[in-house]
C-alpha cells in the first residue's frame, strides 16, 4: 500500500512537470530501485514518462540507496540527503533519475487552486512560505542563542577568535622560551 501511495504521489508531481516526463521517456521499460532501509521502492518507467510498480523479481537497471532516516532529512531539502546517496547501475539512467528527483517540485498552489480558487490558493501558499521561513529563522536564532549562552555564560564552548589568540600566545611563549634557553646556554658556556 505504501508503494502505491508513493507511486501515486510521484506521478501526481510528474503530471505537473512535462520536462521531467520528457527526460524519463527515453528510459521507458527500465527499472529503478530506490531504497532507504527498511523501505525499498522498485519502479519502472512507463512510455509516457510516469512511474509504475515493477515486479519484485525484476532486476534493477539503477539503484539509488538513501541512508537510514533520509526521508526525514529530505524535508530539509535534497541537498541535505544528496551527499549520503549511493548510486549504482546504468550511469545514464541513474543520472537522469537523480536529476529528475532533485529538481522535481510539487506545485501545491496549483492543487489548492482547484479546491479553494486562485486567490485563496495564492494566499495559502504565501502563508505556508512565510511560516516555513519563520521556522528556519527561529531555528537559526535558537542555535545562535544557544551557542552564545554556552560560550559566554556557561563557558563550555570557546569562540574561534579566543582559540586563535590562545594558539598565538602559546607560539609566542614557545619562541620566547627558546630564546631564553639559548641565552642560558651562552651564559653557562662562559
Amino acid at each position: 500500500m505504501l508503494t502505491q501511495v508513493a507511486i501515486a504521489s510521484l506521478n501526481h508531481v510528474l503530471g505537473q512537470a512535462a520536462w521531467a516526463r520528457e527526460k524519463l521517456r527515453p528510459h521507458a521499460g527500465r527499472v529503478a530501485l530506490l531504497s532507504s532501509p527498511p523501505l525499498a521502492l522498485r519502479l519502472s518507467i512507463e512510455p509516457d514518462g510516469h512511474f509504475a510498480e515493477a515486479a519484485a523479481d525484476s532486476p534493477a537497471d539503477a539503484e539509488i540507496a538513501l541512508p537510514t532516516g533520509a526521508v526525514s532529512r529530505a524535508l530539509q531539502g535534497f541537498d541535505a540527503v544528496s551527499r549520503h546517496v549511493s548510486v549504482s547501475g546504468n550511469a545514464e539512467f541513474a543520472e537522469t533519475l537523480g536529476f529528475v528527483l532533485r529538481n522535481l517540485r510539487w506545485d501545491a498552489e496549483e492543487d489548492l487552486s482547484k479546491v479553494f480558487g486562485d486567490i485563496v490558493a495564492r494566499r495559502m501558499a504565501m502563508g505556508f512560505a512565510q511560516f516555513a521561513s519563520w521556522q528556519r529563522n527561529a531555528a537559526r536564532n535558537f542555535a545562535e542563542t544557544t551557542a552564545d549562552y554556552l560560550a559566554e555564560e556557561r563557558q563550555v564552548l570557546l569562540r574561534p577568535g579566543l582559540v586563535a589568540e590562545f594558539a598565538s600566545d602559546v607560539d609566542t611563549l614557545r619562541d620566547d622560551l627558546a630564546r631564553l634557553e639559548k641565552r642560558l646556554e651562552k651564559l653557562e658556556a662562559n
